[in-house]
């Protein structure tokens, strides 16, 4: 039979861990499989809080792992991966779900029946949307010069122009085949994470799931979003980033590190000067008057000063431990 294995990270947010792993439970109704909660090294008691909690309810297709590091979100997905099924059996596929983030009871089995009805596609991902039921931004093309641009300008017109480099896409209607998916919900082919490797750990937080998703493109494999796996998300519980607060020095390091490794570090310094100069035309807008978004705060001078802390570098250097929370949230 196939078996699912549910991964689940946590950071300082127990109690909405457990209410995740509940609704991964239901929807694990039918297939053969088990939940891992990894605590990446909350030191606020949230172990202690999981396995209670597991214990109380009697769940005996739960585990709680203690990480020993707050290595980040793909390095705590990474532990659950390793460690596999309970006994130390393999899964044939690994499902990832935020610690904010209820799957809807069908939700795991229609991406399992995607995977196992398209052997083409490794990574599939859901419908995401907020409590109210607005869609969350969950299918996307990947990041590009003309993306940065486009993103930091902010403006109707140079939006217009560069439509097909805009990264989120529109909330599919069916199940669609897509660039990337949100990391709050999504399924990996085990097979392929053997052949392509498993989440780059040099990311503490942000572009892992897309650096992922585009390593296994470019080994000739496909990421769908399903449309009727059904997702509520929360968002940015406990990493406490939105886009109207100063983004964190660990954002900039894996934007960099995911241009620079996927596609060199001249095509990284480009991007960043797209972004630079979208950052200047927004300026220039919002100077003139013209109502626009904003970029979130400092952001241009953290920009700057980030590349001309790193820019010469290829890549960013390999991460130990950091102080954010490994949740998963789009900017």
């Amino acid at each position: 039979m196939t078996s699912v294995l549910v991964s689940i990270v946590n950071w300082r947010t127990a109690e909405m861990a457990l209410s995740a792993a509940e609704a991964a439970l239901a929807a694990l109704e039918g297939i053969d499989g088990a939940i891992t909660i990894v605590d990446n090294a909350s030191a606020d008691g949230s172990e202690a809080v999981l396995r209670e909690g597991v214990l109380r309810h009697g769940w005996d297709r739960v585990r709680v792992i203690q990480s020993g590091c707050n290595g980040g979100y793909g390095a705590g997905n990474n532990v659950a991966i390793r460690a596999g099924l309970p006994g130390g059996g393999r899964p044939d596929f690994v499902y990832v779900l935020n610690p904010d983030a209820f799957p809807a009871p069908g939700a795991i089995r229609a991406l399992l029946d995607h995977m196992e009805q398209h052997p083409e596609t490794a990574i599939a991902g859901s419908f995401v949307h907020g409590p109210g039921g607005d869609a969350d931004a969950s299918a996307f093309r990947f990041f590009s010069m003309g993306s940065e641009f486009e993103d930091a300008a902010k403006t109707g017109p140079i939006s217009r122009v560069l439509s097909r480099w805009i990264v989120p896409l529109p909330t599919p209607s069916e199940t669609t085949r897509v660039d990337w998916v949100t990391g709050a919900s999504l399924m990996l082919r085990q097979s392929v994470l053997d052949r392509i490797g498993l989440f780059d750990e040099a990311y503490f937080l942000y572009f892992e799931e897309t650096d992922l998703c585009l390593r296994a493109a470019r080994a000739g494999y496909a990421t769908d979003h399903v449309r009727n796996s059904e997702v509520t998300h929360i968002g940015s519980v406990s990493t406490g980033v939105s886009t109207l607060r100063r983004l964190p020095g660990y954002w900039f390091d894996s934007r960099w590190r995911y241009f620079a490794k996927n596609y060199g570090r001249s095509y990284a310094l480009a991007a960043t000067g797209a972004r630079a100069a979208g950052c200047l035309v927004l300026g220039l807008r919002r100077l003139l008057g013209g109502r626009s978004q904003q970029n979130p705060p400092h952001f241009l001078r953290d920009l700057i000063a980030h590349s001309l802390r790193t820019g010469w570098r290829s890549v960013v250097p390999e991460k130990g431990t950091a102080t954010a929370t490994p949740a998963r949230s789009e900017p």
